[in-house]
């Protein structure tokens, strides 16, 4: 007599992700959990179930993760201004202007853009939002959140004038180009003096955040998301909503590094659901190299003189390194140039020495000096963006220079570490998992520039690449055992697809759907 179960697939193109990287074309689903995987006959043999899909041959991988982003901020982004693809600081303009005559604010705010793209490359200055909006504040975010363009209002509520000073970042001046004085770019920490009098997010603000993001990973084949940052309200909201079913995805929540918080957490110990896992503290380094905060060695490329700056001072994420070492948490550093990398790297060997299985994480890893890499070696992993290096390369090398050898060097991460953990930082990049595999593969835009790829000495395979969005993320999280891959016993966690990744010509693989995702066998 056959088992009756509560879901079978039949007839698919299964890539388990297990050891062997093996097929099957079939599997059944009881209890939210995988429990047999095999071809569409053995399946069909032993089991029946209400609820039977025929793939029709489409493929069919894990539940996708993704291994950095910025969930609850994506949530958040969906009730500000756009400026996502803005291709000049006018177009900048027109879309506030827009959207305020909608949506009266009493603080007006933004995020997206990106000077780089613009024909005109350099910061802009806040004389516009000062004419246009004299009396509202605005603060409109540049897209890797590492910058603020904000407006003589919200300078003037924030108290910053000339006298201001704050280490980690820069209250940028400019004495030319008929401008004199503080052009309203904040870079790293001067922006927490703006976020201070921002109007904080109701409880229904906060909710509807979660909820418009988690619809969105849903879209697009993402099961697990690794939010890097949030404070412990949220985390605590997130957990709330999942216990009584408002909130299906599974998150892995960086706690960020906060003393109120970080001591609550340790002191609480990790915390662990079906849905929700929080062991890890998550620290910023130095800024981005899009607004030249990254930390550099040598002085940038392209402004001499000018190093970047450590967010963190490096005493401290030393301090915080040799606490965290003695704790169960995680910690996972943001670090961009190569003087924040290694000083991250340095810390981390020095009180993980004689220590087993921590798993401690390099966000972004993205610029570093050839022997360097060879801290990998150790059980540190790098959680590297594929999408980065395609939106950084028109612009890279001029902040760089010869550093571009050093940096987005993810097949050499992966040969020295073992694996890479992959995702997309989003918001910073779009939310599409299938623009990070044709990113990581290809190592061109969306458009095929350029025509061989962007030091495609360093792309991965597409195997390696669903690994890094699979089997590597869960065990950069410490759940290679319950997902990450289809094999009885795990979260029924999966996705199929109106074309297969693994197989299709690159330049389709951007155009690929998530026909349904599925979250312990239901799909969402």
């Amino acid at each position: 007599m056959k088992e009756k179960v509560d879901l079978i697939i039949v007839n698919a193109t299964v890539y388990t992700v297990n050891d062997e990287f093996s097929k099957a074309q079939a599997f059944a689903v009881q209890d939210g959990k995988f429990i047999a995987v095999g071809t569409t006959d053995e399946i069909r043999d032993k089991y029946t179930s209400d609820q039977l899909i025929d793939a029709d041959g489409r493929a069919i991988t894990p539940g996708l993760i993704d291994a950095h982003c910025h969930f609850y901020g994506l949530g958040l982004n969906q009730q500000l201004v756009n400026l996502v693809g803005t291709t000049s600081f006018e177009e900048v303009l027109e879309r506030v202007n827009e959207f305020h005559a909608t949506n009266p604010k009493t603080f007006l705010r933004g995020r997206g853009w990106d000077q780089n793209d613009w024909e005109v490359k350099e910061f802009p200055t806040k004389t516009e939002l000062d004419t246009l909006f004299p009396d509202i504040p605005v603060a409109l975010e540049r897209v890797d959140g590492h910058a603020y363009l904000v407006n003589q209002k919200a300078l003037d509520m924030a108290g910053i004038d000339w006298s201001t000073k704050v280490e980690g970042g820069e209250i940028e001046k400019k004495w030319k180009d008929g401008f004199s004085g503080i052009t309203g770019i904040l870079i790293d920490n001067p922006m927490a003096l703006i976020d201070s009098i921002m109007p904080s997010p109701t409880l229904g603000d906060k909710i509807k955040a979660l909820k418009d993001a988690e619809r969105i990973c849903l879209n697009h084949g993402l099961t697990t998301v690794n939010d890097a940052g949030i404070d412990r309200n949220t985390i605590e909201l997130i957990d709330s909503l999942q216990q009584v079913d408002e909130l299906s995805i599974r998150v892995y929540a960086m706690v960020s590094n906060t003393k109120e918080d970080v001591d609550y957490f340790i002191n609480k110990g990790p915390i662990k659901t079906d849905r929700l896992n929080v062991r890890s503290i998550k620290v910023y380094g130095d800024g981005a190299l899009g607004s030249r905060g990254a930390a550099l060695k040598e002085p940038y490329s392209d402004l001499p003189g000018h190093f970047g700056a450590m967010v963190t001072p490096v005493e401290e994420i030393e301090s915080l390194a040799n606490r965290l070492a003695l704790s169960e948490y995680q910690m996972n550093t943001h670090a961009i140039g190569d003087s924040a990398n290694i000083a991250v790297l340095r810390a981390y060997k020095k009180v993980l020495d004689g220590k087993e299985d921590r798993r401690w994480k390099i966000e972004h890893a993205q610029i570093l000096t050839e022997g360097d890499f060879d801290y990998f070696e150790d059980g540190i992993i790098p959680s590297v963006q594929p999408t980065h290096a395609t939106s950084d390369m028109y612009w890279a090398e001029d902040r760089l220079g010869e550093r571009i050898n050093g940096a987005y060097a993810y097949k050499t991460l992966l040969n020295k570490a073992g694996m890479v953990a992959l995702g997309t930082d989003f918001p910073v990049e779009d939310v599409s998992p299938f623009l990070t595999f044709y990113a990581a593969v290809s190592r061109k835009d969306i458009s095929g520039f350029p025509k061989e790829g962007f030091q495609v000495e360093e792309a991965l395979s597409r195997e390696e690449t669903l690994k890094g969005m699979t089997i590597w993320a869960a065990y950069s999280n410490f759940e290679e055992d319950e997902k990450g891959s289809i094999e009885p016993g795990k979260f029924a966690d999966f996705v199929i697809y109106d074309k297969d990744m693994m197989t299709v010509p690159l330049e389709e693989i951007p155009t690929i759907r998530a026909e349904q995702t599925f979250i312990n066998g239901v799909v969402r």
